[in-house]
């Protein structure tokens, strides 16, 4: 009774192990290995923050293995469990236990297969996840609410809605709040947010999940509008935000270019969080760069000690777009140091960061060891920023070799890249002729292809060509755009 009151007590790693050194001092851990050993287990799993998977997981591994019961299906669950918290982005191990459980012929719970579900929905392995759901059948427990609803929560991130759908839908079972949040996560992952939005309507009870669920549909969906709408919504029903949602509204802001309310956000943060997450971070970074306050961003960035692959994508990527050509470069430098692996938007950052400053070399470099040194694919949209780089250097000649020798057809972005330089650099009208040709096989509906051809042909004085682009813009009625400018006034533009 006194070791269950000292467990309750234990709010981290060190105390539970220093009441573990007590029950085995005391010698209560001999005389009831299975009961004290599983308590300390249980209350490993329970800790709140979890500690670090490098210190939570080898301890559990002992506990598991010193207990008598340890082929137990109790056992196993916790384990399971605490993997799953500690290191979601790898389910590996906890399928593992659960194979592990079968092979010793325990019988598995309630408990189990929504664990065994959820591993297998992160690793979007539908027919992993159907061969548990067969075992679900066989042993009894697909009907209980937990089991159907890691089931919807699986067909639905395997992209397997008709599954999802006939889950639901099934007027034999009941379903709940969880379940209306799981299906529409589907639909909105599936882009169906028609179908999202109509049964987050039908909802007569919401949580904070069904909102940030939503949220979220709407920020991926490009409608940012609708989603900080929602996130005005949600508060105004008494339900706090959590750092999916704010995450997301922040993205919209940006993408809106609305810092002011970005700036609201952050103070919602500030007073509602003793400390910054790092998508939080993240999200606000890219705010503050997109909506032209780089240098907030770069203090934000400076301040922080935790930081992600996402959150130094965001600086670079940020000092890239300002035209902090050489500043990027350096965090890109700090990032190597740091040892975080870059990807295919860190090599983008850096390729904008050369183009806009010039720096032809380093980017040559940078993009020759992206698959040699650092093993990240090299796509189109990184051959589009050797494109631009090589156009505003005068290399149009170095472009379009690259261009030919590309493993893939170049889009609008490259040929586009193409065609504006050609514009700056006179003297390339065939080439600028190729790449006009090419945009228009894109998309034919680009009437701003033609504009920028006829002048790059009056650049050359060939005014027999200019007549001849006059008359087809003429045809398919395409007005040349009318100079204007906005004056900001209080209150006013």
């Amino acid at each position: 009774m006194c070791f269950a009151y000292l467990l309750r007590r234990c709010s981290s790693l060190r105390k539970l192990q220093a009441a573990h050194a007590v029950a085995t001092t005391t010698g209560i851990t001999f005389l009831l290995p299975a009961a004290i050993l599983t308590s300390l287990l249980q209350t490993l799993t329970l800790l709140r923050p979890l500690p670090p998977p490098s210190l939570s997981l080898p301890y559990a591994l002992s506990l598991f293995h010193f207990l008598p019961n340890s082929t137990s299906t109790l056992a196993h669950n916790l384990l399971i469990r605490l993997f799953l918290s500690v290191v979601p982005s790898s389910p590996l191990p906890a399928i593992h236990l659960f194979f592990r459980l079968r092979r010793l012929s325990l019988p598995p719970d309630l408990h189990s297969f929504p664990l065994a579900l959820s591993a297998s929905s992160r690793l979007r392995r539908l027919p992993l996840g159907r061969a548990f759901h067969a075992q679900s059948l066989r042993f009894g427990f697909s009907s209980n609410l937990f089991v159907r609803n890691a089931l919807i929560s699986l067909y639905s991130s395997c992209s397997s809605l008709p599954d999802a759908e006939n889950i639901f839908l099934d007027n034999n079972h009941a379903i709940d709040i969880v379940s209306y949040n799981a299906l529409i996560h589907g639909y909105a992952k599936a882009g169906k947010l028609k179908n999202a939005q109509q049964l987050f309507n039908q909802m007569l009870q919401r949580d904070a999940i069904s909102y940030g669920t939503m949220i979220v549909a709407y920020s991926h969906s490009g409608q940012h509008s609708d989603a900080l709408q929602l996130f005005d919504q949600m508060q105004s029903d008494g339900f706090t935000p959590d750092n999916v949602a704010l995450a997301s509204a922040l993205s919209s802001c940006a993408q809106m270019g609305q810092l002011n309310r970005g700036k609201a956000i952050h103070d919602y943060i500030r007073r509602n969080r003793d400390e910054l997450s790092v998508s939080l971070l993240t999200g606000l970074i890219d705010m503050y760069a997109k909506c032209g306050e780089i240098n907030i961003a770069l203090n934000l960035f400076n301040e922080s000690s935790s930081r992600n692959i996402f959150t130094w994508n965001s600086i670079i990527v940020g000092l890239a777009m300002h035209g902090y050509g050489k500043l990027s470069l350096d965090y890109f430098d700090k990032m190597r140091a740091a040892r975080v692996e870059p990807d295919g938007v860190t090599f983008l950052g850096v390729l904008v960061a050369c183009s806009h400053s010039g720096f032809v070399e380093t980017a040559r470099r940078v993009f020759c060891d992206m698959e040699r040194v650092y093993g990240v694919r090299i796509e189109l949209k990184h051959y589009g920023c050797m494109a631009d780089l090589f156009g505003r250097a005068g290399m149009i000649e170095e472009a379009m070799e690259m261009i030919e020798e590309m493993p893939m057809k170049g889009d609008g972005y490259v040929w586009g890249s193409v065609l504006s330089s050609c514009r700056i650099h006179p003297g390339n009208v065939e080439v600028a002729e190729v790449a006009a040709r090419k945009l228009l096989e894109i998309d034919p509906g680009d009437t701003g292809v033609y504009s920028i051809i006829a002048r790059i042909y009056a650049d050359a004085r060939r005014w027999e060509d200019v007549q001849r682009i006059r008359r087809i813009m003429d045809a398919i009625n395409v007005k040349k755009n009318i100079g204007f400018s906005l004056v900001h006034l209080p209150g006013n533009v």
